[in-house]
């Protein structure tokens, strides 16, 4: 099950964010998942907690948001939002279409919280990981 060293590697990269951040812990984790990763969005919902206990990650939350599949037709040079089983251009019919979106896996944001107090916490935006 490559979802739980997906998991490894989203709790290293919430161990980096907690180093620059002394005093506070993780809160959740947000994770981008396009329908066309070769991720089980289930698989990896069920191994982030047995793969967090014990680290950086631990009590986090995992909060999967489903990233669109888009692709641009280059003889219509438009893009669209097709579904995973259907990329063919909408307009013309066209099968060979460019993928710009949808098999990505992003770790967007780790939610933060001061270990001191429970009242205050902060987001912490993460750009392509």
């Amino acid at each position: 099950m490559h979802e739980l060293a997906i998991c490894n590697s989203l709790i290293d990269e919430v161990g980096r964010v907690l180093h620059e951040r002394p005093g506070h812990r993780a809160v959740s984790v947000v994770v981008r998942v396009g329908l066309l990763a070769g991720v089980e969005p289930g698989l990896l919902s069920a191994a982030f907690p047995l793969a967090s206990a014990g680290t950086a990650a631990d009590g986090a939350r995992l909060v999967l948001e489903e990233g669109p599949v888009r692709v641009r037709c280059p003889p219509c040079d438009q893009e669209f939002d097709v579904k995973s089983n259907h990329l063919a251009c909408p307009l013309c019919g066209n099968w060979r279409t460019e993928l710009r979106s949808g098999d990505e896996l992003l770790l967007t944001r780790v939610e933060l919280e001061s270990q001191d107090s429970k009242h205050g916490s902060a987001a912490q935006e993460l750009s392509h990981v």
